[in-house]
Order: C-alpha cells, then structure tokens, then sequence
C-alpha cells in the first residue's frame, strides 16, 4: 500500500470531480486517492460509484464543512502523509513526488504546499496559497504572491524553495502523525484558516511548514464558497479572532487583540454602505466568537501546554500588513522587505 493518501473532500462538487479528477488520477498514479463527499445534495456519490469504483469513498452523514469532514475522515485512513486536495484543483505531472521525497528527508517538516496558480490564468497565482503563506503582528495572513486583493504574475521570482509559517487547505501535505498529535483542524472553524492555525500549532512545537515550487497545481477557488458571499466574510472574521485568541501569547492578546477588534469595525463600517449584508456578517462573527470563548480559551490552554518552541518565528512580519498595503501602498511582497 502507498504511504501517502491523496484526499479529496466533496462537497456537492459534482462538475469539478468530472472536470479535475482525470488529471489526480493520471498523474498520481502509485498514489491511494480517496474522495470523502461531505453528505452532497448532487449525484457526485453516484458520478463516483458508477465511474470510479476502485476510488475508495467515504461517506460522512452530514456537512461537516472543511475542518471536522477532514477530521471525520482522516480518522480512517492510515498512511504516512495525507494530500487535502480541494476538488477544484487541476494538478500537473510529477506534482506529488518532489514533496514527499523532502518531508522524507527531513523529519523536521510537517506540512508543506506545492505552487499555486489560478486555474483561469496561468500567469497568475491564485488567491488561497499562492507561494506560501506568512501572518502580520496582527495575524491577519498573506501570502508570497497576494497580498489582500493583489495577485501577481508569476515571472518565477518565487521558484525558491521557502520555509512558511502556513500553508494552504488547497493543497496540503501533512504528515499523518502530526496531523494527529495535535488533534487535527478545530471542528469550531467549519471553513476557512483552519490550515492556519494548525500550521500555528505546527510553529509552536517547533516543526516546520515548506513551499516547494517545483510541484505545480492550479486552483479555480471559491468552488464552495464564493469570496462574496456574506458566509465567507463570517467565517473569515469569526474564524480570524479565534485564531489568534488561541494562539498569541498573553502580552501579545493583551496588546494586540484590541487593536484587532477595533479594524475588524472599521472593515465592517467600511462595508455598511455597499455590502450591509456583510456589515451583518461581521457583527454576527464578533458576536459568536464571544458564544465560542469558553471553548476557546479550552484550546487556548490545551495548545499552551503541547507549545514546545520559544524562538522568535521569522515567518511572522513584524508589522502591520494593512499599513503597508494600504497606506504605504506595498502591494507585492518583495515590496516589503520581509
């Protein structure tokens, strides 16, 4: 049996499954590839049973969204590396080899992500991944090749093998084990940075996360969830104080954390005129986040206990994205000289 499983979670994806999944299939061969449909409401059970019958499938009885349907299913499989691949991923040849032969030699990496490009143009990266993701002093991610809303080219000037802090639930190597030691995504997430704070997870006990540009795929994005829709801007802000409520340090929650309450309402004033439904969106995040604060402060303790690195990680910037996106007007990243 392969040592490393490539999982593709499903949700009503019927027509990206028909589309993507010839080209997993071609250049992943030696590979287990296992599709684990999140209770879909179109034929893509069905479209698998009948057309792919030697793909193993597993069934979850509910739409657990991205966090806990990984969980649910990884539980069941057991191989040494796990691939999370989105269902609207065309991938390229060799795409899973240069990979898994680095986390093989080097014990230290626990995740790792290929190149990112957009499915639609191929010059450009795509938004979710990109060439490796990195979090500002206040959390907020970007990315090696986005910054915010700015996508650039790929002319190559991140063909650079690099150390990151998170990388992307698009396309996610990950060792099983670690995977499993810190208890998976938090099921809380639904969607959405949840492969960032297990990648702040993977940080603190001193464990690494790796871009490598020699393995290429190419992303649609926005398959489940379309980047307006008022859903994804809850998540996103729910999602984001979760996050670093769990994972900063005391002084740093002390500090900062305001600071991020205070631009989280300044985003959502900014939206009141154009988008009220995301305006609502944002109060209705701020609002369950405070519902999810027992649990997190839970987590927040747990997670404490396994931190095992206390070195100053180089992935974080130790300024203000926003600032230098928006005021000092650095839209790419090698404008930041990070």
């Amino acid at each position: 049996m392969s040592s490393t499983s490539v999982v593709i979670l499903n949700y009503n994806g019927q027509k990206f499954l028909e589309q993507f999944l010839p080209s997993v299939i071609q250049h992943s061969r030696n590979y287990e590839i296992i599709v684990a449909d999140n209770c879909s409401t179109d034929l893509s059970v069905s479209f698998i049973q009948e057309h792919y019958p030697d793909i193993q499938l597993i069934q979850i009885p509910e739409n657990r969204g991205y966090s806990s349907g990984y969980n649910y299913a990884l539980k069941q499989i057991h191989t040494e590396y796990y691939i999370l691949l989105n269902s609207d991923v065309e991938v390229s040849k060799n795409w899973i080899t240069p990979i898994i032969e680095l986390m093989a030699k080097d014990p230290e990496i626990a995740a790792a992500q290929p190149k990112i490009l957009s499915f639609h143009d191929r010059r450009k990266f795509e938004h979710a991944g990109a060439a490796g993701g990195f979090i500002d002093t206040l959390g907020y991610p970007f990315c090696r090749g986005r910054i915010f809303n700015t996508v650039e080219n790929d002319n190559g000037q991140y063909d650079d093998e690099q150390t990151i802090f998170w990388a992307t639930g698009a396309c996610l190597f990950i060792r099983s084990s670690v995977f499993h030691e810190l208890d998976g995504f938090d099921d809380d997430f639904f969607a959405h940075m949840e492969e960032i704070d297990l990648c702040w997870k993977i940080n603190n006990i001193g464990l690494k996360t790796i871009y490598n540009p020699t393995s290429v795929v190419y992303h649609v994005g926005g398959g489940t969830l379309q980047k307006s829709n008022p859903k994804k801007t809850y998540l996103n802000f729910r999602n984001g104080l979760s996050l670093i409520y769990k994972n900063y340090s005391t002084s740093d929650l002390i500090i900062k954390f305001p600071l991020r309450i205070v631009l989280d309402w300044v985003a959502a004033f900014q939206m009141l005129s154009h988008s009220p439904r995301d305006f609502i969106s944002i109060l209705r995040a701020h609002w369950d986040f405070i519902k999810l604060l027992p649990a997190n402060t839970k987590k927040r303790i747990a997670h404490k206990k396994k931190k095992k690195n206390t070195r100053i990680i180089p992935q974080v910037l130790n300024k203000s994205i926003i600032w230098e996106y928006f005021i000092k007007k650095r839209s790419k990243f090698s404008d930041l000289h990070f």
